[in-house]
């Protein structure tokens, strides 16, 4: 089976942090700096089909949890801290109730265990429409993208995706294929009745609206010692927003 790429940066408790649809472990560079600092030793993994992993047709969140499996025995971790941003939260919460032994304290960033109905399609559609023949260099791409995504941010979180495959042919690191015919795979629920006993920190970004009140119930179900928190002055992307109050809470919970 072959083993996730990764960046291990620091000594100490072993962290696992698991990133987000369309991005790869090195999104989450800063703040594994400080929690080195810290005292954790901080795994930033690709998830399957993301950054420098491998590609594969198959992307669905039981398989993701096997690669991390496969990931933790590789490297011998006996017990970690898991982190989990938005998909990567859907593969943390997946793996925790699974692997409950393996857990020692579980953080989700911006989602619930609930469905979510396809969303990324604009995107998906934005992604497909870059021909590299065509448009061969970051601004061309940013401007193709730009026809169908407006916002800045969106699209400078995509190109940090891009590199360049050969000379002169620029390419996305993600698999936008399989992404592409597996997009309904990202929003699906934790599987019903699955439970982690484990200490649990869910972490909601004031302005996005992927954790509701609603949710709290079917949040405390799966998670039955979870707190709740709120991050102001942020969105979807919470830990890139208000960097600041996002690690204090991460480090606050992982410390207490």
């Amino acid at each position: 089976m072959e083993i996730l790429h990764s960046r291990i940066v620091g000594e100490g408790i072993p962290l696992i942090i698991l990133h987000g649809y369309f991005g790869m472990g090195d999104n989450w560079k800063s703040h594994a700096n400080k929690l080195a600092n810290d005292g954790f030793e901080v795994h930033l993994i690709d998830q399957r089909n993301h950054g420098r992993s491998f590609h594969s047709d198959f992307f669905e969140y039981e398989l993701m949890v096997e690669d991390l499996l496969a990931y933790i025995e590789y490297h011998k971790i006996e017990k970690l801290h898991l982190l989990g941003h938005s998909m990567g939260g859907k593969t943390a919460m997946l793996f925790a109730t699974e692997y409950d032994e393996l857990v020692d304290k579980l953080i989700i960033a911006d989602i619930s265990p609930k469905t979510y109905p396809p969303h990324h399609n604009d995107i998906l559609v934005a992604l497909n429409s870059v021909d590299f023949t065509i448009q061969n260099s970051r601004k061309l791409v940013d401007e193709k993208l730009a026809e169908l995504i407006p916002q800045a941010g969106v699209r400078q979180f995509l190109l940090k995706s891009l590199y360049w495959k050969e000379k002169g042919k620029l390419d996305y690191r993600f698999n936008l294929k399989s992404l592409t015919e597996n997009n309904n795979e990202v929003g699906v629920a934790l599987p019903s009745f699955t439970v982690f006993e484990g200490e649990t920190l869910f972490l909601s970004g004031e302005n996005s609206g992927y954790i509701s009140k609603e949710d709290e119930p079917l949040i405390m179900a799966h998670f039955p010692k979870s707190i709740i928190q709120t991050i102001k002055n942020a969105g979807h992307w919470l830990h890139a927003e208000n960097p600041n109050d996002f690690y204090q809470e991460v480090i606050d919970f992982l410390l207490d």
